[in-house]
């Protein structure tokens, strides 16, 4: 789990608290536990959520506020507590810290000056040294067209992330009518997220992961709903509460997408810090890549999240080349999964991932490999003569490499 600050906070200025809300909500490493717009609810408010952080707005009852402060310092010393005020006063700050407020932040407040309050207190509490608390990296995959292999790419990529104990990570199965992750994972789940998505109001960080099936790998999935009836409750704005949740939760979030591009994939990709559009080397896929990549420059910022990754590469039948792939797409190709279907095939039936059942197949490495590019580390080509004789074995596998 990240080292995620859970926050609470108090305005009775609708503006204000509406404005604090939408900073705090922005933010990939805390959590809103509650906010509340009376200063004699909070101290019940911090009793039932015991949050990490507590944020008062000073202006709407001075002396009132600052008694709030002082009983809660008594009450909640596990509580920081960050005092808030459009005042710039040396008397009401100097009586605020004595109150036992950690850090007295003016307003109108700059998402500067929250983020660097809240990484001090992320080191102090956390003992972290460098930059505060871990941010979560969300990984979309996407395809060109059905069957591509978006699936096998999300559930292994996954479980490669999750075999680095310095991660944690969760899949989310947004193939919603027909999606089979629990199938790779041979999985079967108490809770989906229509079950989620019901009570998201209600959860909290450690409600979630009881919701989550857990993998032996490490993994947490999250599937689609059981009964098709129940996808008709998922929105867009559902779906962005519950990414919030998973966001705050977790190091790293895998999505894997339907092939619908609908509102709630749509809400997936504008949350994702990396998109991987899954294509083949055949004039369909490709064709398809080139009408997502028209439809995603009318949308800011997403064309530069895009990746494009070739799978089954290699395959004999119906390939176009990677030169002409490229020439076709107007850019670059980020990975290359090579051909390995009986591999693929015995994984799936089995339920079992790549990194237990086949270890050293050339579909393994090539997916670690990507792992690791994502992850901004070495792949197998850049750690030494070994691992480029291993990367040499499975890029051989496609045509045109070398063009």
């Amino acid at each position: 789990m990240t080292n995620v600050l859970r926050i609470a906070l108090v305005d009775p200025n609708d503006d204000t608290r509406d404005s604090l809300k939408s900073m705090l909500l922005g933010m990939d490493t805390v959590w809103l536990e509650a906010d509340c717009s009376r200063y004699e609810f909070f101290p019940d408010v911090i009793e039932q959520t015991a949050p990490d952080v507590g944020v008062i707005s000073l202006d709407n009852d001075t002396e009132k506020s600052i008694r709030l402060v002082e009983r809660l310092a008594s009450d909640a010393p596990d509580t920081v507590i960050l005092a808030a005020s459009e005042s710039t006063d040396g008397h009401l700050i100097l009586q605020t810290i004595r109150a036992g407020a950690r850090e007295f932040l003016t307003l109108p407040m700059s998402h500067e000056d929250l983020a660097a309050a809240l990484t001090r207190v992320s080191q102090h509490k956390f003992g972290t040294s460098e930059g505060g608390a871990r941010g979560c990296e969300v990984v979309a995959i996407a395809g060109a067209t059905g069957g591509v292999g978006t699936t096998s790419a999300a559930v292994n990529l996954g479980c490669i992330f999750a075999a680095d104990n310095r991660n944690s990570v969760a899949l989310l199965d947004l193939d919603l009518a027909l999606g089979d992750a629990d199938v790779f994972l041979d999985a079967i789940p108490d809770y989906t997220l229509a079950d989620v998505v019901q009570n998201v109001s209600r959860l909290d960080i450690q409600l979630l992961k009881q919701s989550l099936t857990k993998h032996s790998s490490g993994l947490y999935l999250l599937p689609r709903p059981v009964e098709l009836h129940d996808t008709l409750g998922i929105t867009d704005e559902s779906l962005r509460k519950v990414i919030g949740l998973l966001k705050a939760s977790f190091t790293h979030l895998v999505i894997d997408l339907s092939k619908t591009y609908s509102a709630v994939d749509m809400a997936a990709i504008e949350a994702a810090s990396k998109v991987l559009l899954i294509t083949q080397l055949d004039l369909p896929c490709l064709r398809n890549v080139v009408r997502l990549m028209m439809s995603f420059e009318e949308i800011e910022g997403l064309q530069s999240k895009i990746e494009i990754v070739v799978n089954r590469a290699g395959l004999e039948s119906g390939q176009i080349s990677l030169k002409k792939a490229k020439e076709t797409l107007g850019r670059d190709i980020y990975a290359l999964l090579p051909n390995d279907y009986r591999t693929m095939v015995e994984v799936r039936n089995n339920g079992v991932p790549l990194i237990n059942q086949a270890p050293k197949a050339p579909i393994t490495q090539a997916l670690r490999d990507l792992a690791a590019k994502l992850q901004g580390k070495e792949t197998s080509a850049e750690t030494g003569e070994s691992s480029k004789s291993s990367e040499s074995k499975w890029k051989m596998f496609w045509p045109g490499a070398k063009s």
